[in-house]
């Protein structure tokens, strides 16, 4: 059965795999402190256009969102989240188990805004509450949709003039900058956020993320975090090749865009055949809205995620393509497809 559960299922781009097995036995320096991963932050500094920023190289999403997060916030701080965000609901309480509590959101599509978020401030008014100290979000969000430039310059505005670090999770961050008419670009995240990621680990990596912190409040004494998190990797070259890799070469936003244009023909065809979404996505998450016995078929032949009822009869899937995904396994699932609907 052909996946479309996730973009992390295939091992990783040829490119870094080849240049791994290169190294062979070649010794380096441990945790981070290599040639590799020092090329790998000057490149991302050149990239953002900062020479001030603080680069680290954590091997997965959730411990990064824990590190960061918790190493941000004082003991009666609390992050703000849209419900549908991955430290609100993929990450098993991560947030919550440094003592900090995550404040959700609701939002329509995954995203927050100034309107969203201030009824929250209002709401946290002294000491009796938590405090609200951060907000979290992701580009994609977990629904697939992505802010464009003039959403985040209005977000960034709100967050500092209310005393908010605004730190974004960028787990499927190629796959949003891919989409060009948002004009977000990796200099406007630096400008606009005080730390984001750029995420390896669903983008091509065999494992990975890239932490960039911009504010200088949130670089003191972040090694340590890291190494008390068990998130130090001893063989941090490893992280350090695959970003170069990633990064040198435009390899990173090409691979996004890739796993974007796959997609573009399946959400094609269900919007030909009038079927509705649960969000306007337009990355390589599609959540189309599906009669069940359509949903039971698909099922039958491919690995599918059910994301939620919408109502007696109909089910709300998730599709996700990837970096690696080919265009003869779009068009046989789409000759399925046109055959079923």
């Amino acid at each position: 059965m052909y996946s479309f559960l996730n973009d992390y299922s295939e091992c990783a781009h040829p490119q870094i795999l080849q240049n791994l097995v290169a190294m062979g036995t070649e010794q380096n320096v441990g945790y981070g402190m290599d040639s590799y991963c020092r090329q790998a932050a000057d490149l991302i500094r050149q990239l953002t256009e900062t020479s001030h920023a603080d680069v680290h190289f954590l091997p997965g999403g959730t411990i990064t969102n824990l590190t960061m997060i918790s190493h941000a916030l004082r003991p009666y701080q609390a992050v703000i989240s849209a419900q549908t965000g991955h430290i609100n609901t993929h990450e098993t309480g991560a947030i919550e188990a440094t003592g900090h509590k995550v404040i959700e959101v609701f939002s329509n599509d995954g995203k927050l805004s100034p309107e969203l978020i201030q009824p929250v401030l209002t709401q946290h008014e002294d000491e009796h509450w938590v405090s609200p100290a951060m907000v979290y979000i992701s580009n994609p969000t977990e629904s697939g949709t992505v802010y464009t430039k003039k959403e985040l310059e209005a977000l960034s505005s709100f967050c500092h003039e209310n005393n908010l670090y605004l730190f974004l999770d960028g787990a499927r961050l190629a796959m949003a900058l891919a989409i060009e008419e948002t004009q977000v670009t990796f200099p406007v995240l630096a400008q606009l956020t005080d730390a984001f990621y750029i995420g390896g680990t669903k983008v091509g990596a065999l494992f990975g993320e890239a932490l960039v912190i911009l504010n200088d409040a949130l670089k003191k004494d972040f090694r340590f975090n890291i190494k008390q998190h068990g998130a130090m990797t001893a063989k941090g070259w490893l992280l350090g090749v695959q970003f170069k890799t990633l990064l040198e070469n435009g390899l990173y936003t090409a691979l996004g865009r890739h796993a974007n244009e796959m997609m573009a023909p399946i959400r094609k065809t269900f919007v030909d055949a009038g079927y509705a979404f649960d969000a306007d996505s337009p990355t390589n998450q599609l959540f189309p809205i599906l009669p069940d016995e359509l949903v039971t078929k698909i099922s039958s032949k491919y690995k599918i995620t059910i994301w939620k009822k919408t109502d007696d009869t109909h089910t709300a899937i998730r599709l996700v393509t990837s970096w690696a995904t080919k265009k003869e396994d779009i068009d046989a699932f789409l000759n399925d497809l046109n055959n079923w609907i």
